[in-house]
């Protein structure tokens, strides 16, 4: 069974408003991608660190929509004073035959801290699992190192399956082990309202 298209979607929970990315988000994935400790991580799999490599990412997430093998989403808030785009949740490899998918995430650096990746990555697994994708898993995978990224996961009962070995290249050609976690639509979701509150 092969994937078909998703009809974009905006969804709003925890004080957050998750939409697709649009071409006015430029300067924000620019300054994602070009984040040093973004790219400590995640190097091979984003585009450059340039103009030509937000507009890339723009254009792939898009494609992924209408390909439907990827559903990903601007982070939006309003809290704090501060209105736009603090970062990047996204599913991809849907797998409907499967019912699965992977989850990656970024938040930008000045806004790191605030309990908004794990607020976001929880809206989206509760789409993935109840929306129109029906899904029965999410898989989330960091590099060892990426503790943010483990207390992340925790945080939304991403279960902790295993290290893969030598599973993703870093930018200096060294082959990083790979923590896997996993939720399951039958899992019990966990209490994110006191992270909501910032």
């Amino acid at each position: 069974m092969e994937p078909t298209a998703l009809d974009p979607v905006w969804l709003g929970e925890y004080d957050l408003l998750l939409r697709p990315w649009e071409a006015r988000d430029l300067d924000a994935v620019l300054r994602g991608i070009s984040d040093p400790d973004f790219r400590r991580w995640n190097a091979v799999t984003v585009p450059a660190p340039d103009e030509e490599g937000a507009r890339e990412f723009l254009e792939r997430r898009a494609a992924g929509w209408r390909m439907g093998d990827q559903a990903s989403f601007a982070i939006t808030t309003e809290e704090d004073g501060f209105r736009g785009v603090v970062g990047h949740v996204g599913l991809a490899m849907i797998d409907p035959m499967l019912r699965s998918a992977r989850v990656a995430y970024w938040v930008l650096p000045e806004h790191r801290g605030r309990g908004y990746a794990s607020r976001a990555l929880e809206t989206v697994t509760r789409w993935a699992f109840r929306g129109e994708l029906g899904l029965h898993r999410v898989e989330l995978g960091h590099v060892l190192p990426n503790r943010a990224s483990c207390r992340v996961a925790g945080h939304c009962a991403y279960a902790y399956e295993g290290t893969m070995r030598g599973a993703l290249p870093g930018v200096d050609g060294r082959m990083w082990d790979v923590h896997l976690h996993a939720r399951l639509a039958t899992d019990p979701a966990p209490d994110l309202t006191a992270t909501a509150a910032g």
